[in-house]
């Protein structure tokens, strides 16, 4: 029986979803009974840090710019053994919010105008209503809703602040788009049920998704066949463009015309008791054991394809 290796923590702002999340991997993990489990709770981990810890298989089940931005994954390549998740380039593309949109622009996908903040500019640079949010941040940590000036100086002074000390952020502000939030989870070559988000605050911020007990979850929400099968081809296609392997989550607005518009994609998606992706698998069958054992046999099964590939050429050299 193989042993996986579940990270939990890490360095960044979501640690503490990271550690909700690892727990809820390593419980399904366990109750699959298929893997043995070396549950991990780490910070900034080195190279060497990494190979002391046991395991033939990583489930990295980190949130935030180093466990799912790329330096996490700098590591995992480096270490050479099989694990669940993206590349370092694809999950540098993807944590980067304005590079994914940037992407899925050129693809056709149409995704709200934005542009990076200048904190020195008071001015907001695009029509308000706007969001403002980290660039490389995920679980909305940092977001600003600005309807009006008023709300948009308050904003700008904060991110100015912030700009002035030691964890200093890249900004982003967006167009905001009224409408409906969906969210398209993927597993392998697979999406998931959608999930329609309802925040009774109106905001799925931080608090909607962690804290609060209220806001509502709408499993295939009535939207039509055809903008389902839009959004649905449209997150496979901008998850292959970047890359991204194993698990995602792509986010939409739906706007009062039907027009899907693109948000982002999360390339470590939460698995807390909160979380749309375990909520979506479950919808069509799928419980966290058997969640969680897929995406490891996921892992090992391109790590054996890639080294059969490897000794094959090897062999002919």
């Amino acid at each position: 029986m193989k042993t996986v290796l579940v990270l939990a923590g890490g360095p960044d702002l979501e640690r503490e979803v990271s550690l909700a999340s690892a727990a809820a991997v390593a419980g399904g993990l366990e109750k699959s009974k298929r893997f043995h489990v070396n549950h991990q709770i780490v910070d900034a981990l080195r190279l060497d840090e990494l190979r002391d810890l046991q395991g033939d298989v990583i489930f990295p089940v980190l949130h935030g710019s180093f466990g799912e931005g790329g330096p996490m994954q700098d590591l995992l390549v480096a270490d050479g053994r099989p694990f669940v998740g993206s590349g370092p380039a694809a999950a540098r593309l993807a944590m980067d919010k304005m590079a994914t949109k940037l992407v899925a622009a050129n693809m056709g996908i149409p995704t709200p105008g934005a542009c990076v903040v200048n904190p020195r500019d008071s001015m907001c640079p695009l029509a308000l209503p706007v969001v403002a949010k980290p660039v490389h941040e995920g679980s909305s940590v940092g977001l600003f809703v600005c309807k009006n000036e008023s709300d948009w100086q308050a904003t700008i002074k904060a991110i100015a602040k912030q700009a002035l000390g030691a964890e200093s952020r890249n900004f982003m502000v967006e167009s905001c788009i009224n409408g409906r939030e969906l969210t398209v989870g993927i597993v392998g070559a697979q999406t998931l049920p959608i999930i329609e988000i309802v925040p009774t605050s109106g905001v799925y911020d931080y608090d909607a998704k962690y804290e609060r007990d209220d806001t509502s979850y709408v499993i295939e929400p009535n939207i039509s066949a055809g903008v389902k099968e839009q959004i649905t081809s449209w997150s496979l296609k901008l998850a292959r463009e970047l890359g991204v392997k194993h698990v995602a989550r792509v986010d939409f607005m739906l706007d009062d015309l039907n027009q899907p518009w693109l948000l982002e994609i999360n390339t470590m998606p939460g698995f807390t008791d909160h979380s749309l992706l375990p909520k979506a698998a479950l919808a069509m069958g799928k419980p966290m054991p058997d969640l969680c054992a897929q995406l490891v046999d996921l892992a090992l099964g391109e790590h054996l394809e890639v080294q059969v590939v490897t000794d094959h050429l090897q062999e002919h050299a």
